[in-house]
């Protein structure tokens, strides 16, 4: 993960969420190497868990949410 030296939090929101893609993606890639269906169904609840944390960065960078409102 890159060491933004920054204040601004959007640029630390957009980092995050290129490691989480990453991660996502590792996740995915790997169910589908993987026999035993109880870690497939791990692999996977961990991919969406973790797209739903991606969205919940997104939805701050964008405002989306109330939450996010000043």
């Amino acid at each position: 993960m890159e060491n933004k030296n920054t204040s601004n939090p959007l640029e630390h929101t957009a980092n995050v969420k290129k490691e989480l893609r990453v991660l996502i993606d590792h996740l995915r890639k790997d169910i589908a190497k993987l026999q035993d269906p109880s870690a497939k169904a791990l692999f996977e609840t961990s991919a969406e868990v973790l797209t739903a944390l991606e969205k919940a960065f997104t939805d701050y960078e964008q405002k989306n949410e109330a939450a996010w409102r000043n």
